[in-house]
């Protein structure tokens, strides 16, 4: 149940046809994990904290420093050496202290990612290395959970809803994240945001996506990104939508699957 000072605080939710009471009930059952408290988790975190998300994991083994601060906005100046888990968790109680935050300081890995991915509803991916997503996407798949994932360039951004454990409406498998891009770009070809830059608020567009994409998904009102790629293009302002299907000789969920572990991850960790 919702208490009275839950009534105010989500009253212009509630009022809303797409959510209203059962939505903003729904919203605070959830449990949600948030990969990486940096330029994408930090207004991600920040908006699924307002909109009443009942328990939000973080993990980030980073602390936080200057250069964050531009992009970072859930993090202060006095947070600089902070770990990004706890500078979050603190926003976060200050923001709604209805909500549970469950700090997880590591890196995620082969090791741990289908247990902590378990313990959760939904995840949502702001990592910023080819690495650790399509370790996300393999463990959301094993562990037959949704994933919202997206990357950020320099002025481009993308976007989609992973449910590559159902099938659609028709009966055939839903796409995985392999099925979009088979394999990550060869190292040292995409330059990291420290080498190329990035527009802090251009991440926060991004992430406020990603925000609704995930309260969409609990909510469940919509069509949402199954199956289709969100393109923003920062330089033109133009949203462009892809749509990409299930590859029948994807690794996870083809006709001949090799992945069946994380196996493969600890080995390129």
């Amino acid at each position: 149940m919702l208490t009275p000072d839950e009534l105010e605080r989500y009253a212009r939710h509630i009022v809303l046809h797409e959510v209203g009471g059962p939505g903003q009930q729904a919203l605070k059952a959830a449990r949600v994990l948030v990969v990486g408290a940096g330029g994408l988790g930090a207004p991600l975190l920040m908006y699924l904290a307002a909109a009443g998300v009942g328990t939000i994991g973080v993990v980030d083994d980073d602390v936080v420093s200057l250069s964050n601060l531009q992009r970072q906005v859930i993090h202060d100046t006095p947070d600089i050496g902070k770990p990004k888990v706890a500078s979050a968790a603190e926003t976060i109680s200050r923001l709604n202290p209805h909500v549970a935050v469950e700090p997880h300081p590591v890196r995620l890995s082969a090791d741990n990612a289908l247990d902590l991915i378990g313990r959760y509803d939904l995840v949502a991916d702001g990592s910023d290395n080819f690495a650790t997503r399509y370790l996300v996407s393999d463990a959301c798949c094993l562990a037959k959970k949704p994933l919202v994932t997206a990357a950020v360039g320099v002025l481009d951004g993308t976007l989609t809803t992973i449910r590559a454990h159902e099938r659609n409406g028709a009966g055939e498998p839903n796409p995985t994240y392999r099925c979009l891009f088979p394999e990550p770009p060869p190292a040292g070809t995409v330059p990291t945001c420290a080498e190329a830059g990035i527009l802090g608020a251009f991440t926060g567009v991004i992430g406020s996506l990603m925000a609704l994409e995930v309260i969409r998904e609990i909510v469940g009102f919509g069509e949402n990104l199954v199956g289709r790629l969100l393109m923003v293009d920062a330089r033109a302002m133009r949203f462009e939508t892809l749509g990409y299907g299930w590859d029948p000789e994807n690794p996870l969920t083809g006709k001949n699957p090799t992945i069946r572990d994380l196996s493969r991850h600890r080995k390129a960790g």
